[in-house]
């Protein structure tokens, strides 16, 4: 951890509520990248990303400085949606939430760009299909760049178990879409 990190964590245990307002901007897209992919329901996707800040405000005493503190933050995030997707017991994400998300680059070309676009959509659809867990993973491994030792941390697992899930939601990824193949090509 830099020690601007460790600044800015210091200044907020010392009440400093401009030091907590940069915290927010600075991971906030951390956290609302993990909250839109778990949370179907759009109107609560703001007060569990409000509980996740508030959760870490309340726990950053604790925070030992033996991970990254984005490592931390993601944690935090994952186990409240979870938290919040076992009390309500609500559908998992609708993919309508991410479309500023991109899997492949835009092109000049528009049926090109169409194409990519519906590759996008699809994507999202069977990533959203996924197990819970899985889903977490792809997110974290694909869409937020992080290592197999992050997520680790995150999700509380072995990185072993990380490489396996993930090994497994690319499995179910690649029959789905040989599925659809098969299917077009019929």
């Amino acid at each position: 951890m830099d020690t601007e990190e460790k600044q800015l964590i210091k200044q907020i245990l010392d009440g400093d509520t401009r030091a907590f307002k940069i915290f927010i901007e600075t991971y906030r897209r951390l956290v609302a990248h993990i909250v839109f992919r778990m949370v179907a329901n759009s109107a609560d996707r703001e007060d569990v990303c409000q509980d996740v800040f508030v959760k870490a405000y309340q726990n950053l005493h604790g925070f030992q400085f033996q991970s990254k503190i984005s490592t931390w933050l993601a944690r935090i995030a994952c186990n409240t949606c979870l938290n919040y997707l076992e009390k309500r017991r609500l559908p998992l994400f609708d993919d309508r939430a991410l479309e500023e998300m991109n899997f492949v680059s835009h092109n000049d070309d528009p049926y090109t760009e169409a194409a990519d676009s519906d590759i996008n959509r699809l994507l999202r659809h069977y990533i959203d299909a996924l197990p819970v867990l899985f889903r977490a993973i792809v997110t974290l491994y694909h869409l937020d760049g992080m290592k197999y030792e992050e997520i680790s941390q995150i999700l509380e697992i072995p990185a072993g178990t990380v490489k396996s899930y993930l090994f497994r939601a690319r499995r179910m990824l690649r029959e789905k879409l040989v599925e659809l193949e098969q299917e077009v090509l019929c």
